[in-house]
């Protein structure tokens, strides 16, 4: 009985032997994704960044004409006219604010595009070359069971 158990480990380890696991394409998959993590983090802050400056400038602008609008007035109509040319000026600068919010998000959308269909393209090529290698290994190591 004994003897039987270990000539099915024999035949185990030859087995698993004969189809060796090359573990360099996981080792690579994981450093293609973790360069393309960087890249797309770095495409990520640069967008954080560039709509914070946005913001800063929006509530800066948005200060000093609030200081201009709340200075005294000679006559009860020019507090009507302050209030509405800050308005008119805050209608304008929202509309010039928005858009480069949306050319931000615009650039975002096609930087990340293209590092993905970027990334896809190194996948498709790495995948189809790991397939290669492995249909060879086994194709060889089948060669070599057959021939024994």
């Amino acid at each position: 009985m004994t003897k039987a158990a270990q000539d099915v480990t024999a035949m185990f380890k030859d087995v698993l032997g004969a189809f060796p696991v090359d573990t360099s394409a996981f080792e690579d998959a994981f450093k293609n994704s973790a360069a393309l993590n960087e890249k797309l983090t770095a495409v990520a802050l640069g967008a954080a960044e560039k709509s914070s400056e946005i913001s800063s400038k929006w509530t800066k602008d948005t200060l000093s004409k609030l200081s201009d609008m709340s200075k005294a007035k000679e006559e009860p109509a020019d507090y009507a006219k302050a209030m509405t040319d800050f308005a008119s000026a805050q209608a304008e600068v929202a509309a010039e604010n928005m858009a480069a919010f949306a050319e931000v998000a615009k650039k975002v959308q096609m930087e990340t595009v293209e590092l993905l269909m970027s990334a896809g393209k190194e996948v498709t090529e790495e995948a189809t070359a790991a397939v290669k290698k492995a249909t060879d290994e086994v194709t060889a190591a089948a060669k070599k069971a057959t021939t024994k």
